[in-house]
């Protein structure tokens, strides 16, 4: 059989320098104020090889608490236990402000970053994205911000999220510093960046690729619809053979790209964290991958 690659359990952070793990552990749900849940989470990602740590400035009001507030929870779960801290890759993401709804104006960046850090309780981190682009901002703003946060060393690497092809590569031309990650929204139901050129300058601009929604927001794992149950099924033959779980087959399918696709691992149970970094050991061939592709676009290619 045509077998494709297993994906590597550690790969570069783009041009950063810094490794990190295949998969990610999301923060968007983390809400509350149990810190040691949070720690006993933290360590499940470890101990399933996850040291990548996805959150951002606006994980709060989708859960009916505060900005900030998930990155704040954080904070206090790596205060509680000195040493967790050096163990993981932090990733962080700012530029939406409450009913602005985008702002990457030098000002509004230099504080979301300030402010990050103190919720956070590190003097940096490891990636620093802009969540969403703001078309007001003249690129060479936005330069002058993250230049500066890099060289006062608190962010380590910069990222953008949600960005068009044409964004990043006209940002990147007033950057002294790589763009080392993207981060769109991929899913076997979310095929726009396979088809729109993203995964292709990621590939040509050596980023990482953030995958969120990699589940297809709990289409995948729930199938309604037509479309979502051909691709359950297709799924499901790959996850029988190897004995994981759907949604594991569901990341391996993504990661399985040449673009070295990192998953996001959305949920705040730990053994459904460690349930993900079974998508390891799934290796697919090309005749099933593209059957899950056919599936999820609903016609014959061509």
């Amino acid at each position: 059989m045509d077998l494709l690659p297993l994906p590597a359990a550690r790969r570069p952070l783009g041009k950063s320098g810094i490794e990190v793990s295949a998969l990610a552990w999301g923060n968007w749900r983390l809400c509350g104020d149990d810190v040691g849940a949070v720690v006993k989470l933290l360590h499940a990602a470890l101990d399933a090889g996850i040291d990548l740590i996805d959150t951002a400035d606006i994980y709060g009001p989708d859960n009916q608490e505060a900005f900030g507030a998930s990155e704040a929870l954080l904070g206090r779960a790596l205060a509680a236990e000195p040493g967790l801290r050096e163990k993981l890759v932090i990733a962080t993401k700012g530029g939406i402000s409450m009913g602005v709804p985008y702002d990457s104006s030098a000002a509004y960046l230099t504080s979301a970053i300030d402010a990050s850090l103190a919720r956070l309780g590190t003097d940096t981190v490891e990636l620093w994205q802009i969540h969403r682009p703001d078309i007001l901002t003249h690129p060479s703003e936005i330069a002058k911000a993250i230049d500066a946060a890099h060289k006062a060393g608190k962010i380590r690497s910069f990222g953008v999220s949600n960005f068009t092809v044409s964004q990043i590569a006209t940002l990147q031309q007033f950057l002294s510093l790589p763009i080392v990650s993207t981060q769109p929204e991929i899913s076997p139901l979310k095929l726009a960046p396979i088809e729109n050129g993203e995964l292709d300058q990621a590939i040509a601009m050596d980023m990482a690729v953030l995958a969120w929604s990699p589940l297809g927001g709990g289409r995948i794992a729930n199938p309604s619809d037509e479309r979502a149950l051909a691709v359950a099924a297709e799924l499901d033959a790959v996850a029988e053979e190897y004995g994981v779980s759907r949604t594991a087959a569901a990341y391996s399918w993504i990661m399985a790209h040449p673009a070295r696709i990192i998953p996001i691992v959305g949920s705040q149970k730990a053994d459904r964290i460690a349930e993900a970094a079974d998508a390891l050991k799934v290796r697919w061939t090309r005749a099933r991958w593209y059957a899950v592709l056919v599936a999820a676009k609903g016609e014959p290619l061509p």
